[in-house]
């Protein structure tokens, strides 16, 4: 089921009903990408809708916004219908390539680092704040897999190639936006020493400790 804050123009219509009810400080549901970078077209419209969500926001004056980027949530990685990590089938599928990067951030430590930035001092204002649980390649992610489930998984690419034209076949197919979205290279991901939490020295979880959890190891 699609989850609410994907459906088309929910996060538009929040925006518009906040900034005319001039509300004092949004934190939108912007916890994901760096929509600047991805800009239009990129194959998920709900990326295209939250472009806009930061336009409208930049241009007004009367209500403070704070950004929060975390990247995709380090639990979509293993969801047997995105098909990157497949653990029941031991397949792993690389978006793009084994050398594209993905940021991820687990939803507990979303909400602990986006507290720690709301009760921030000095206060921060109509910006944008990184944050990261880990930021790896697909590769990167494969080896974290394999080391910690202790067995050897099929391992295979999928082009933005084939990820465009599977959308093209079915562009109501969510998941066949993600993939093709997450399979760009360019604003998916950033440093993970340049984040909030690292230069807050705040500890969040990473790929393996997570996936440990996870699968009792």
């Amino acid at each position: 089921m699609q989850r609410l804050c994907d459906r088309a123009g929910t996060q538009l219509r929040i925006t518009r009903a906040v900034l005319k009810a001039e509300v004092n400080r949004y934190f939108p549901w912007q916890f994901g990408v760096d929509y600047d970078i991805v800009g239009r077209g990129s194959g998920q419209p709900v990326f295209d809708e939250q472009y806009e969500v930061r336009q409208m926001l930049r241009g007004q004056n009367r209500t403070e916004w704070v950004i929060v980027s975390t990247g995709m949530f380090m639990s979509f990685l293993f969801e047997p219908a995105f098909g990157v990590v497949d653990l029941e089938h031991r397949k792993i599928h690389a978006l793009g390539s084994w050398e594209t990067k993905v940021t991820v951030t687990t939803p507990d430590d979303i909400g602990k680092l986006t507290t720690e930035i709301l009760l921030a001092e000095p206060r921060i204002a109509n910006q944008i704040v990184y944050v990261a649980g880990d930021t790896l390649s697909y590769g990167e992610l494969a080896g974290v897999v394999e080391r910690v489930a202790g067995i050897s998984f099929e391992k295979e690419v999928w082009p933005l190639e084939k990820l465009r034209a599977n959308l093209a076949r079915d562009p109501e197919d969510v998941m066949a936006g993600y993939r093709a979205a997450f399979a760009l290279g360019y604003g998916m991901w950033w440093e993970k020493e340049k984040t909030f939490n690292a230069q807050k020295n705040l500890k969040v979880t990473n790929l393996e400790e997570y996936l440990r959890a996870r699968l009792g190891r």
